[in-house]
């Protein structure tokens, strides 16, 4: 017994490539390697992977070079916030699974041959994963199920790290029954240029406003410097994706997508154009701290002059690819065609108060224009008539739209270009979707109150 033991922990040993190293690396330093990889791939730092699993950073540092083997406690809870199979971690740390361990103990003569043919088993189950992924090629994706929370069993969503583009391109025609975004408007604000400035916070075509009583402001887009040409391209793109969202769209299906007073007339226009109906329109009451300046270099002089009215509202259009036929028969073939209501006595109504992103979202998903959870699950509820189908975000950024789709029990699809807003979202969706509506802490349960209403989200 002593020597199939020995023999089955040279498993999880493996021949190091690099001629400065030892000829094989401990359990330890293979758990290690692979722990980094695991946290570095789903965009944690080690302080705050360290902070969920109530370790300190500088053990989980030390584990990390292989200078100390973590229990198999701790490596359950690290497998549960990195969202990755346990055993993996389990077998680089020198434990056997509980099913090998039971193998050898009730079958030890057998035991060589039964767990040959197990470990072939999951190679060939790998190789048929590693396949999987190269044919989706540059594309990565994620998939995940949550626990349903307004009468699904489960909420199952994936995260694809791609180019809306060309993800629109290979997906089959009539498979998406609403599509919930906010798009960044790709042409100048969130180009890889402007994107590097704003990470830097200094700089381009972002506003950093300054910090007032301690508290760092979030940063804005300027929409105003957007030039004749910037808003010929813009009206270009939304029209070049608006022909791409609507092949994907199933007759009847729904459009709520996010812009703001400077531009929208640009979008409606592309949206229409390209065969959407529209509407209406959502007015998201909330106050942000775009306009209300004075004159710059000149506020004392003109103190008494805005140079354009303060932003009190947030403006969503709502469009609709056309049914087929009436409205009854399409939602009788396509589940799509209205919006769901708020209860039996109240319809879904295009005035929504809502407060600005609480700062318990941001350190979960720190967006420059991350949406509130609160409002998002309002819409995204009302985008299915009657609950069923899955809600596509193609610009998906921090993942705002698949959580809220998690919260109110819908399947979901988000699709992101860059990949730190990817990573991002990886994060942030389980943990936005199982916000509490009190917000001391994260747990899965319905954030409607009985009357439709999320209030108790703006806490």
């Amino acid at each position: 017994m002593t020597r199939l033991v020995n023999r089955a922990r040279l498993h999880v040993m493996y021949k190091h490539k690099q001629s400065d190293q030892p000829a094989y690396l401990t359990p330890a330093s293979r758990f290690g390697e692979l722990l980094r990889r695991h946290r570095t791939d789903r965009g944690y730092t080690l302080e705050e992977l360290a902070s969920e699993v109530e370790v300190t950073k500088g053990y989980l540092s030390r584990l990390e070079r292989g200078k100390a083997k973590p229990s198999r406690t701790l490596i359950g809870a690290m497998a549960r916030s990195l969202a990755v199979d346990p055993s993996s971690l389990y077998l680089a740390a020198g434990y056997f699974p509980e099913d090998v361990e039971r193998i050898l103990q009730e079958h030890p003569v057998d035991a060589p041959t039964m767990l040959r043919e197990s470990f072939a088993t999951y190679q060939t189950k790998a190789q048929q994963d590693t396949r999987g992924a190269e044919t989706r090629g540059a594309a990565a994706a994620r998939r995940q199920a949550l626990p349903g929370i307004e009468g699904a069993a489960t909420a199952e969503y994936e995260l694809v790290e791609s180019d809306c583009f060309a993800w629109l391109d290979q997906r089959e025609a009539d498979t998406v029954q609403a599509i919930v975004t906010d798009p960044p408007y790709g042409l100048v604000e969130y180009s890889a240029k402007e994107k590097a400035k704003l990470r830097r916070g200094r700089g381009g075509v972002w506003r950093i406003p300054p910090t007032l009583g301690g508290h760092t402001r979030s940063p804005l887009p300027r929409f105003s410097v957007l030039s004749a040409k910037d808003k010929a391209a813009l009206g270009e793109f939304f029209f070049s994706w608006a022909t791409k969202a609507i092949r994907v769209l199933v007759p009847g299906g729904h459009i709520f997508i996010a812009t703001n007073p400077l531009v929208s007339h640009i979008l409606y226009t592309a949206l229409e154009l390209a065969g959407l109906e529209k509407r209406g329109e959502v007015i998201r009451l909330v106050q942000t701290l775009r306009g209300g300046d004075r004159p710059k270099n000149a506020h004392e002089e003109f103190d008494m002059v805005t140079v354009m009215p303060r932003s009190c509202w947030e403006p969503w259009g709502i469009f609709r690819k056309p049914c087929e036929g009436r409205v009854q028969d399409n939602l009788r073939k396509w589940k799509t065609g209205g919006l769901r209501r708020d209860s039996e006595s109240r319809p879904f109504c295009d005035v929504i108060a809502s407060a600005p992103t609480r700062g318990k979202e941001r350190e979960i998903a720190p967006h420059p224009s991350l949406k509130p959870q609160a409002f998002m699950r309002q819409v995204v509820k009302a985008s299915l008539p009657l609950g069923e189908g899955v809600v596509l975000d193609p610009f998906m950024g921090s993942g705002s739209t698949i959580a809220a789709a998690c919260a109110v029990g819908y399947g979901s699809i988000g699709v992101e270009s860059d990949p730190e807003f990817y990573r991002m979202a990886v994060r942030a969706v389980p943990r936005l979707a199982a916000l509490t509506p009190n917000g001391n802490g994260f747990r899965h349960q319905s954030a409607y109150a009985p009357s439709g209403r999320q209030d108790s989200l703006f806490l």
